[in-house]
C-alpha cells in the first residue's frame, strides 16, 4: 500500500480532496487543519502523505485514505488512533484545531479544550491524556496553516458566486471555478458572461476526461 500521493487537484472542500493521478481519481480525506493549508484552485499540484485505513462493510470492504502535508502530521494522527477509544474517522474530525495546539492540550492535560474537539467527549479526553501525555513533545512544533490573504473580487463575481451556491455547488469549489475563469478570461465584466465561461470551462474539462 502506498504512503504518499502526488497529483493534480480536481476538487477540494473542507474535508477532502479529489486528486487526478495518471488519469485515476483518488478521494483523500483531510483533517480540517490540514485542508486549510492546501490550495483551492483546480489544476494545482499537491503531494500528500497518506495513511490508508481498511473498513469492513458487510461482506466487503474498502480503503479510506487520510492525507497530511508531512510525515510528522501523519505520525501525530497515528499516535491519536493508538488510543483504544479513537478510530481514524474520529481522529480526522478531531483535528479541527491546529495540531500544535492539540498537542499542547494533551501535554498540559487541558481537558476543557480537548472535550470541545468534534467527537471527543469526557471519557475520550481522559483516554487521550492517559495514553499520550509526555509523548507529544515534537508535535508541539507543527506549523499552523498560513493565513490566506483576503482577495477582493469584483461585484459581478460575487453575484456569480451567489448563483453557484444557489445551484448547490460547495463554496470552495465555486470560488475555485470563478478564480480560474477570471484568470483565463480577465476581460469578463459581468456576472452573466462569467457564468457562461464557467460553464464552458466545466464542459471542456468534462469532455477531456
Amino acid at each position: 500500500m502506498f504512503s504518499r500521493i502526488s497529483g493534480t487537484l480536481v476538487e477540494r472542500d473542507e474535508a477532502s480532496v479529489l486528486l487526478d493521478v495518471g488519469g485515476l481519481g483518488y478521494d483523500v480525506s483531510l483533517p480540517p487543519c490540514v485542508a486549510e493549508k492546501l490550495p483551492t484552485s483546480p489544476g494545482e499540484r499537491i503531494t500528500l502523505e497518506i495513511y490508508p485505513a481498511f473498513n469492513l462493510e458487510g461482506n466487503s470492504g474498502r480503503f479510506t485514505f487520510f492525507g497530511f502535508t508531512n510525515a510528522i502530521e501523519r505520525e501525530f494522527f497515528e499516535a491519536l488512533i493508538s488510543v483504544a477509544s479513537i478510530g481514524p474517522k474520529t481522529a480526522v474530525r478531531a483535528f479541527s484545531h491546529p495540531m500544535g495546539r492539540i498537542a499542547q492540550a494533551i501535554e498540559g492535560g487541558d481537558y476543557a479544550f480537548l472535550v470541545k474537539l468534534p467527537g471527543i467527549g469526557q471519557q475520550k479526553a481522559r483516554d487521550i491524556v492517559a495514553k499520550l501525555q509526555g509523548k507529544v513533545t515534537k508535535f508541539l512544533l507543527i506549523r499552523d496553516a498560513e493565513p490566506r490573504p483576503a482577495q477582493a473580487i469584483p461585484d459581478f463575481a460575487e453575484e456569480a458566486l451567489l448563483v453557484l451556491l444557489q445551484l448547490a455547488y460547495r463554496r470552495p469549489e465555486a470560488e475555485a471555478m470563478i478564480a480560474e475563469t477570471l484568470t483565463t478570461s480577465p476581460g469578463i465584466r459581468d456576472a452573466e458572461s462569467l457564468l457562461a465561461e464557467v460553464y464552458r470551462l466545466k464542459n471542456r474539462r468534462s469532455e477531456a476526461s
